[in-house]
């Protein structure tokens, strides 16, 4: 490839430019009238206006991509995370026109895209799955019978959701019949399907994902695992590479059932298999996120590869420039996801950035979408920026991250910055034992 279309904004943007700079590939960026000014733009060899600021009108329109991609001349298209990059239709129109899709093939992004046809291929490729549903509910004296037969709490889901999106807990039966027809209803309007399922809810559970990478030669290799469980809103917050208080013997499983998941739908580019895992370190297959993950870069600190190169080899056919065996790991690092949002509600915040400067040191990354002076708009996700920290030990690196948003000033607009802190100074994460239900075990202790 010499020429490369981002169907995406932001942060991953610049972060796939960047590399595309490195390998000498010339990049074409899109914006809608709201993000005119964001550093992407201008960091892209050319960048075209592709609507109005609702990502219905601008970053969804495929077709309109798709037009652009043909008449710039690009070979490929990078849909980054979010948006269009697990959307099947979007994956299949870019590859009828003669353009390289650089993710999986459509067909896989299809399969994992729906949770419940997720959950029967691992099921019959032997990766154990999270107790629930294998079909559809069709309504709710369904859902509450199943609930019965495996116990509450349950996690109602959409069965094409992502992001935190389309799913809720349900303590009882009273809250499954609240939240059922609204749950469907949401499935549909984000995701086309009103499909949604069960799955028993797994208290004190620890979120791990593990990064696969696959080629089109039958190459499938792991990049070790990622430690999510600070989320708020059923999204992460702080992710860590590795994970503490994990047995090697533990990981060393999930690493195989990941590469086991991998193979059972012929995966190809990257891919991260997440798992809960329960306090006696029992863990199962949650779902598959078929595209480059948010967190990608705490691997990539750990690994010291460039993901993003490897993603572009592997759609021009290229085998993985390395095996198993010599892929190391190295130190502990730490991802931060700075958002303009309230720190006490977690509401978006957006506004102008008055002021920004980032507490900079040797090993720290700074992935950022905006810079000072530019307006972090109600259209978007409120992502400001994502802060990787790298140290040689877990608690040289927490120790860094502190000293880093010490010295980082955003002004203008609120941040999650104090709650982030705080976490970080919180004896569950210190010690590194902590859970999915930290932020929430937090909040009560500060209320």
């Amino acid at each position: 490839m010499n020429k490369i279309l981002i169907a995406n904004r932001g942060e991953i943007a610049s972060r796939i430019i960047r590399t595309c700079k490195q390998m000498g590939i010339e990049t074409v960026a899109i914006f809608s009238d709201a993000d005119a000014l964001l550093p992407y733009v201008q960091e892209a060899d050319k960048a075209v206006c592709i609507g109005a600021p609702p990502v219905n009108q601008s970053y969804l329109n495929m077709d309109l991509i798709i037009d652009i991609a043909l008449k710039e001349g690009v070979q490929g298209i990078h849909p980054g995370y979010g948006l269009l990059s697990e959307n099947s239709a979007f994956a299949r129109k870019v590859k009828d026109s003669g353009i390289k899709f650089i993710g999986p093939s459509p067909e896989t992004v299809d399969e994992m895209g729906d949770k419940i046809k997720a959950r029967k291929k691992m099921m019959a490729a032997g990766v154990p799955v999270v107790p629930g549903s294998v079909t559809g509910l069709q309504n709710v004296e369904e859902a509450v019978a199943f609930a019965e037969k495996i116990g509450y709490p349950v996690m109602l889901k959409a069965s094409g959701g992502g992001g935190g999106i389309g799913m809720i807990r349900c303590e009882n039966e009273q809250a499954l019949n609240q939240h059922f027809e609204s749950t469907k209803n949401r499935a549909l309007s984000y995701f086309g399907t009103d499909g949604v399922f069960i799955e028993k809810c797994i208290d004190r559970a620890r979120h791990i994902e593990v990064q696969i990478f696959a080629d089109q030669h039958d190459q499938v290799i792991h990049l070790f695992e990622r430690n999510c469980s600070v989320q708020r809103r059923n999204q992460k917050v702080i992710e860590e590479a590795g994970s503490p208080h994990l047995s090697e013997e533990t990981k060393r499983k999930m690493y195989e059932a990941a590469i086991k998941a991998a193979k059972a739908v012929h995966y190809e580019n990257a891919g991260t298999v997440e798992f809960i895992v329960d306090e006696d370190e029992n863990f199962y297959f949650l779902e598959m996120n078929t595209r480059l993950q948010v967190e990608h870069p705490v691997t990539e600190m750990i690994t010291d590869l460039d993901l993003v190169k490897w993603q572009i080899s592997v759609a021009c056919g290229e085998k993985l420039p390395l095996t198993q065996k010599d892929i190391m790991k190295r130190g502990h690092a730490i991802e931060l996801r700075i958002y303009a949002e309230d720190p006490k509600t977690f509401y978006p915040s957006p506004g102008t950035i008055t002021s920004l400067s980032w507490g900079m040191d040797d090993g720290i990354r700074i992935d950022a979408g905006y810079s000072e002076g530019l307006k972090v708009t109600p259209f978007y996700d409120p992502m400001i920026a994502k802060c990787v920290i790298y140290s040689e030990t877990r608690e040289a690196c927490i120790e860094k991250t502190q000293k880093f948003l010490l010295e980082t000033r955003i002004e203008g607009i609120k941040t999650n910055i104090p709650f982030i802190q705080h976490v970080l100074m919180s004896e569950d994460f210190q010690n590194g034992y902590y859970f999915t239900n930290i932020i929430d075990k937090l909040k009560s202790i500060n209320h």
